[in-house]
């Protein structure tokens, strides 16, 4: 397979939904031209490719073009699944991950980022994002992970998210009483595909080499 007939993944190393398109991409062992992105400066390319310019966005040799993270995750693994992440994809597991991504996510934002948000009379952003967090707790009193004992389609969506929330105040994070969450955020977050996939690239530039990325590199 060459270059040209590869994937083009635009992807910021930082942003959690990102971050889950890779882990997924980098477990599958699908390469793809990576291209990191300045959010600042966002190229043309990405711009003419997904009118929406967020990351990340896969475009698919043949035009086609995914620009929703969880897409690119099954997109992924439905290709390859070598470690039966696809297992977890339950109608149990997707609810869960349709929560992160929505209450949960609203509850991150406007905790991390008060002063974006208009002030919502009794929404209270750090006690919703808790309250799930103790959801998460509670399923993981069965197993090291969300579904079963190793992870799985719903821990590598959800689990950025969670780190992100962790990382908006590490004193208050930590006071919290959430051990097998804490556990689970860890284990996740020395794996070998997380640290895989959080390697450093400047800022693709279109007259830049292509740089060919993926697990089977």
């Amino acid at each position: 397979m060459t270059a040209e007939t590869l994937p083009i993944l635009y992807t910021f190393r930082r942003c959690p939904y990102a971050m889950r398109a890779r882990m997924a991409l980098w477990a599958s062992g699908v390469k793809v031209i990576l291209r990191e992105v300045k959010l600042g400066d966002k190229p043309l390319a990405l711009r003419e490719a997904s009118p929406k310019a967020t990351v990340p966005v896969l475009v698919l040799p043949d035009g086609k073009v995914i620009d929703e993270s969880f897409e690119i995750m099954l997109w992924a693994l439905r290709k390859s699944d070598p470690d039966h992440w696809l297992d977890g994809e339950s109608p149990e597991a997707l609810t869960l991950i349709q929560r992160a991504d929505g209450e949960f996510k609203k509850a991150l934002d406007r905790f991390k980022y008060p002063e974006r948000f208009a002030e919502e009379p009794g929404y209270d952003a750090k006690a919703i994002g808790v309250q799930f967090l103790e959801e998460l707790e509670q399923r993981l009193e069965t197993n090291l992970f969300l579904f079963r004992k190793s992870p799985a389609l719903a821990d590598i969506a959800i689990f950025p998210f969670v780190r992100q929330f962790a990382n908006v105040d590490k004193n208050f994070y930590t006071a919290l009483d959430l051990p097998k969450l804490k556990l689970w955020l860890d284990t996740l977050t020395v794996s070998k595909e997380f640290e895989a996939i959080m390697t450093k690239f400047e800022p693709w530039k279109p007259e830049q080499d292509r740089l060919i990325w993926g697990s089977r590199v």
